[in-house]
């Protein structure tokens, strides 16, 4: 079952470096081209014989659908693929969670590292144990 998840997204597919200028780059949902809601910058040229090309889809993902950008350019063999998967909402903000904790692991960590050496280095001294006669 698959969950909308509320929000437009913007995928970018940016391509650049590639000289001849001939490239195609096209959008796939679940194996599926997409062809709505696509939009390219076109052909940029960079000034040293090399182009760029930004190909956007605008689209609200659904949860568990795969987002694929596919390259195709005479100076490869087989097309470039690369790959993006819908995550629910519950999963961004598992992940979230995750990273947030960790983070404060880091910070509670680092307090009491600092707590630690502050205190070993009031004590490294030498300390008087009493009058010799």
């Amino acid at each position: 079952k698959t969950q909308p998840l509320q929000h437009h997204n913007l995928l970018v597919c940016s391509v650049s470096g590639f000289y001849p200028g001939s490239i195609e780059v096209r959008w796939f949902r679940n194996d599926q081209e997409e062809k709505a809601g696509v939009v390219s910058t076109g052909l940029i040229q960079n000034g040293d014989w090399t182009f760029q090309t930004l190909v956007m889809l605008e689209t609200v993902p659904q949860s568990g659908e795969v987002y694929i950008c596919q390259v195709e350019h005479p100076s490869v063999t087989s097309p470039l693929t690369v790959q993006w998967r819908a995550q629910s909402e519950s999963a961004q903000s598992k992940m979230l969670s995750g990273v947030g904790g960790f983070v404060l692991g880091l910070l509670f960590l680092g307090a009491g590292l600092f707590i630690y050496f502050r205190n070993q280095k009031g004590r490294s001294g030498l300390q008087p144990t009493g009058l010799l006669s």
